[in-house]
């Protein structure tokens, strides 16, 4: 059965909020942050209601969890998730349980780092105007949703307003230096790899992600969230097919509601009826269930 929703945690949380993002809040814990991830939906650049139950436990314990698998390959900035440890700061434990993260203070660098291992949504766009992603020639006549040879790295300049910008990686190492951006490239494609294969053992295909890095005393370490259905693009192999749009493992119900109702496009959506809420909750408790082989 799902939780109430949360939208916000504010009047849950006794600390300075230091950051309010389309889902995640971030809060000043002294020597670490706190981060919650809360049930709040975008699709198209908007915050939408109401929040959908659910959607912040997957995320928040999928991200836990790889995390957790990936440490051997990268350090990453996760304390604890324990919600008993943080003591009264946390007014309604229950409620936050499986939404809290504590990490260590590491400096954000601005730069999404996405991996692609097929010519999908704004690669595919791209490929179709100039047979490159981000600069990257491509071989001729790839179809939609073509399987790439080698996953390719495809960075984006982080705008906090608006989207954020594709770059060629000749920009991103003038941004933050060629040696930091040839590893966070390195990194980015070898995390992808194994989540890739591991997913395929799941009948899964992790068709792109986006991750971000931060600098901890100097060194390069995996911050904020990994490999959720905010963050990555998950078929089911049972549906994967050329030149279609795949109906993919995450928000879709949103987006598909959405493009096909009367709404403008250009001004708040109207709330969303219950049967999508509901069936999204369903698509977010399922690829926490075949990925991590557990019931939410």
């Amino acid at each position: 059965m799902a939780q109430p929703a949360v939208s916000t945690a504010v009047d849950l949380v006794d600390l300075p909020l230091l950051y309010k993002g389309k889902v995640r809040e971030l809060y000043d814990l002294g020597e670490h942050y706190l981060i919650v991830v809360t049930d709040r939906i975008s699709a198209f650049d908007y915050v939408l209601e109401p929040a959908v139950p659910d959607k912040g436990n997957v995320l928040n314990r999928l991200s836990a969890y790889w995390f957790e698998r990936t440490a051997s390959l990268m350090e990453n900035h996760v304390v604890h998730t324990d919600v008993e440890r943080l003591g009264s700061v946390i007014k309604d434990k229950e409620l936050l349980k499986d939404r809290v993260m504590v990490t260590r203070k590491a400096q954000r660098i601005d730069i999404e780092c996405v991996v692609r291992g097929y010519v999908t949504g704004g690669g595919w766009r791209q490929y179709v105007k100039t047979g490159e992603i981000n600069g990257i020639k491509l071989p001729e006549g790839l179809r939609k949703n073509s399987k790439l040879e080698e996953p390719i790295f495809t960075p984006a300049a982080k705008n906090d307003v608006g989207h954020d910008e594709d770059i060629p990686f000749s920009k991103m190492a003038g941004m933050v230096g060629q040696e930091l951006a040839e590893e966070m490239q390195a990194r980015s494609l070898e995390l992808y790899a194994y989540v890739r294969d591991y997913c395929g053992e799941r009948g899964i295909l992790l068709a792109d992600c986006k991750l971000e890095f931060g600098l901890l005393d100097g060194k390069l370490i995996v911050i904020d969230e990994m490999f959720t259905p905010d963050a990555s693009r998950f078929w089911a192999k049972e549906n994967y097919a050329l030149d279609i749009e795949i109906d993919s493992m995450d928000k879709e119900p949103v987006r598909s509601y959405l493009a096909h109702s009367d709404w403008d496009g250009n001004s708040q959506p109207a709330p969303l009826p219950p049967s999508v809420v509901e069936e999204t909750t369903k698509r977010y408790r399922e690829i926490y269930r075949r990925l991590t082989g557990r019931e939410l």
